[in-house]
């Protein structure tokens, strides 16, 4: 997969090192969602992030993904390909700077990538969000999302699962 194809109205591309201090700052702009999905962003927690993978899933399946508007960084997505099947992409992460929220930004980019993703041959798109996030409840859920009934404990906190079918 490409990663420029998820989007046409912004410039999208797998994110490398050299970018974390532009994705720490768009995540320290977002401090609710770290208030239900704790700890707080770190400089190392991003790099974590960018490597990190479930279980029986190699990085070629893995896409860090960063949404520009021009050089600025407006969105991110931690993406998944076939997880937790074949037929299922798992966005394990999904920030929209601060700035552009509220704009309809971040509807635009779930749409266009979801589109993408069904005609890259995908079925379903998959995630979870902390439990009592109302802003990410809401997000998801005006986002075509639905619970899936399945919650995963994940220390700090609880995981909602939510799923669509695309």
């Amino acid at each position: 997969m490409e990663p420029a194809g998820l989007s046409s109205r912004y410039g999208a591309r797998r994110l490398c090192d050299s970018d974390v201090g532009a994705v720490y700052r768009l995540s320290a702009g977002n401090p609710i969602f770290y208030k239900y999905c704790p700890p707080c962003v770190t400089l190392e927690s991003i790099r974590e992030d960018m490597k990190v993978l479930p279980p029986g899933k190699s990085g070629e399946d893995k896409f860090y993904v960063g949404f520009f508007d021009g050089s600025m960084l407006t969105a991110v997505m931690d993406l998944i390909l076939k997880y937790p099947n074949d037929e299922t992409a798992f966005i394990g992460l999904f920030m929209v700077d601060s700035a552009s929220q509220g704009k309809g930004t971040g509807t635009a980019i779930i749409e266009e990538c979801l589109c993408f993703l069904k005609r890259q041959g995908l079925r379903r798109a998959r995630l979870g969000f902390a439990k009592g996030n109302c802003q990410s409840e809401a997000f998801w859920t005006k986002n075509g999302f639905v619970r899936t009934g399945e919650e995963v404990n994940n220390g700090s906190y609880t995981a909602v699962v939510m799923e669509r079918v695309l």
